[in-house]
Order: structure tokens, then sequence, then C-alpha cells
């Protein structure tokens, strides 16, 4: 059975991701409320605005899913706009901010490791 991952604009403006096999049919019960305890309930009526290829197992679906969960609103957007250029831009801006936290932090590092490395005898001398 082939599955779908699709993404949901809700009324309070944020983004849903989720999975399914009959994409319509959940989209329904997403916006019919069918379980209070879901993300969606309180933020009726949503809106599907973007719908993946199908792909043959549910193990793929979710985790795609799960990949785009984890993305930032913007990434989400290019995504919906079918933006890839837009992604890749994201995805190379966010490398560079990594890379440079991490420079930054070696580099304090090893501003700091002399001072947490140095000890210091405290011991008075005494007369002898």
């Amino acid at each position: 059975m082939p599955y779908r991952v699709y993404i949901l604009l809700c009324s309070d403006g944020s983004y849903y991701t989720g999975s399914a096999a009959n994409v319509e049919k959940r989209v329904w019960q997403h916006q019919e409320g069918f379980s209070k305890e879901a993300y969606t309930f309180t933020r009726r009526p949503v809106k599907l605005v973007w719908c993946s290829e199908e792909v043959a197992r549910y193990s793929d679906a979710l985790r795609f899913e799960r990949q785009i969960k984890g993305w930032s609103r913007a990434k989400k957007e290019a995504l919906i706009r079918n933006d890839f250029d837009a992604i890749h831009q994201i995805v190379t801006d966010e490398r560079e901010r990594r890379e440079k936290k991490k420079l930054e932090t070696s580099a304090l590092s090893e501003v700091e490791a002399p001072l947490v490395n140095q000890s210091f005898d405290f011991a008075q001398d005494e007369d002898e």
C-alpha cells in the first residue's frame, strides 16, 4: 500500500506534518477533530498545503515525516513552494552557522583550557 507525507496549515499559522495511506481521509479526520489529543484539534480549521509523491513503504513515509518535522519553518515553506533552490540555500546557511559556532566554541575552549587545567598550590611554606 502506498503512503504519502503531507503538511497542513493550521488556523493559528503553525504547520502540522503527518503521513497516511489515504491523505484525503486523514485530512478530513483532522478537520472533523476525531482526536481531542491531536495537535490539530484546537487549531482547526486546517488546510492541506503540501503532499509528497507516493512511497511504497510506511517506514519510508514515516522517516520523511520525521525529517520534515525537524525542519525550520523557512525550510518547510520552501518545500511547500517546491522551491528546492531555497531549501538548498537554507541547508548551506545552517551548515555555515554550525561550522562557525563550532569554531567559536573550539577557540573559546582553547582560551579557557589553560585556566581550567592550571593548578595552584595555596599551601603556605612553614618556617623550618
